[in-house]
């Protein structure tokens, strides 16, 4: 195992829906509950599951926006809970965040040129003189000419508004990105070369992702290793090839099996019945076992937790225990 970048300990985070007055009882959203798995510096791990399973959340506490409910987050041996002001500051710096809407994530009142020349001037990471050839420097890094620094957001189209989000994210050197489905709102031929772009930019750099989404040849294409959630919890953790090649748990069978077929090898289709189960007040034990096609005697009353199976591969089901 490489050096580890980002150690993640029984993470959770909870939202209180409804304080429970007038003799209601209290709803609370478990968004990420008890989530434990580490990045290694270098790598891209994809995170991968349905709308709702917690994804994007794990990816605002890793970058800041979400304080943690419970658990720890260590960010090369130092736990974020006990860094100084100081320390903070320069995390913050070091993980930067793609979001995933191009349209939405970009100031409509401020030309790009300032949009990423901002965060250069507020870490006061170059003179004033430097800051226009490093924010040109940027530009055609992502494939954008330096005319166009002086041109607003409006004038741009999503995939070019997503290369500007990707230079403003590299403009304070960071380590690590966290891509929040960076691809999920562009054209397919857009979203092939966006996802080359940040290959090129992660050797050349020597970045680390943590790239969510949910289209399973995305992740395919860009991750080293992938883990799957499902309604807040971690279900499976292996490297990609072994992940597609031999999926375990029930879930995860089911999502590859939806997946668009790539060449001559098709798998079979899995309907799961039901809906996915509110994450309000959730029930002791397995969360998917309303839905598993291989639930059994004792299923819904066992907590599962990720146990390794193979080199690499860990899975959280009752068959597996």
């Amino acid at each position: 195992m490489g050096e580890v970048m980002f150690d993640i300990r029984h993470l959770s985070k909870y939202f209180v829906v409804d304080k429970g007055t007038f003799g209601r009882d209290k709803k609370i959203l478990k968004a990420v509950d008890d989530v434990s798995f580490q990045i290694e510096k270098g790598e891209t791990f994809g995170l991968v599951g349905e709308s709702g399973c917690g994804k994007t959340t794990i990816g605002k506490m890793l970058v800041n926006l979400y304080e943690p409910t419970d658990g720890q987050i260590f960010f090369q041996g130092e736990e974020l809970t006990g860094l100084t002001p100081a320390q903070r500051r320069q995390y913050c710096k070091d993980i930067q965040l793609i979001f995933q809407d191009p349209y939405a994530s970009l100031n409509p009142r401020v030309t790009i040129g300032d949009i990423i020349s901002e965060p250069i001037r507020i870490n006061k990471l170059l003179p004033e003189d430097q800051i226009e050839e490093r924010v040109n420097y940027l530009l055609n890094r992502v494939g954008l000419a330096n005319h166009q620094r002086n041109r607003y957001p409006h004038e741009f189209s999503g995939g070019q508004r997503q290369r500007v989000g990707i230079a403003r994210a590299l403009a304070v050197e960071p380590k690590m990105i966290v891509c929040d489905e960076p691809v999920s709102a562009l054209d397919v031929s857009i979203q092939a070369q966006v996802l080359n772009l940040l290959d090129e930019l992660q050797e050349e750099f020597g970045l680390t992702y943590l790239f969510i989404a949910h289209g399973l040849n995305v992740v395919k294409h860009i991750s080293d290793r992938v883990g799957v959630m499902y309604l807040g919890k971690l279900v499976e953790i292996a490297p990609k090839k072994e992940l597609y090649e031999n999926p375990l748990h029930p879930y995860t069978q089911a999502l590859l099996s939806a997946a668009p077929a790539v060449g001559t090898r098709k798998r079979e289709r899995i309907i799961l019945e039901g809906d996915v189960p509110s994450p309000i007040n959730p029930e002791p034990g397995c969360r998917f076992c309303s839905r598993c096609f291989k639930r059994g005697t004792g299923c819904e009353a066992y907590e599962t937790k990720l146990k390794e199976v193979l080199p690499g591969h860990f899975v959280a089901c009752k068959e597996y225990a």
